[in-house]
């Protein structure tokens, strides 16, 4: 379904070194209601970095939210963090289920 603000929200892709890491940066979002929700999984990224090619374990963070609290969410990630160049980009919602996106918005301010 779409809702009027269609775009308005979004999902936030970090990654972190660590399930700890991960876990940390979820809960400060969430208690600080930039992220309605944030769902973790264990992937494997290969990289360059440094002008060498890395293959790492890490956590993706999948964080739900409204687009338009990106530039404090961004800021607080980049506080907890640990890399210097932390993956932090957003990928706009186009349709979801009205119900959800209404939870979304009452979680996030």
């Amino acid at each position: 379904m779409r809702d009027e603000g269609y775009g308005r929200y979004g999902v936030v892709l970090v990654t972190a070194s660590s399930q700890g890491e991960a876990d940390k940066i979820a809960e400060v979002l969430v208690r600080a209601k930039l992220a309605a929700c944030v769902s973790l999984m264990p992937i494997r990224s290969i990289y360059t970095w440094k002008g060498e090619v890395h293959s790492d374990e890490e956590w993706q963070l999948v964080i739900k939210t409204d687009l338009s609290q990106f530039d404090r969410l961004e800021a607080m990630v980049r506080e907890v963090h640990s890399y210097d160049v932390p993956e932090i980009i957003a990928l706009p919602i186009l349709a979801g289920s009205l119900p959800y996106l209404q939870w979304i918005a009452e979680q996030v301010n």
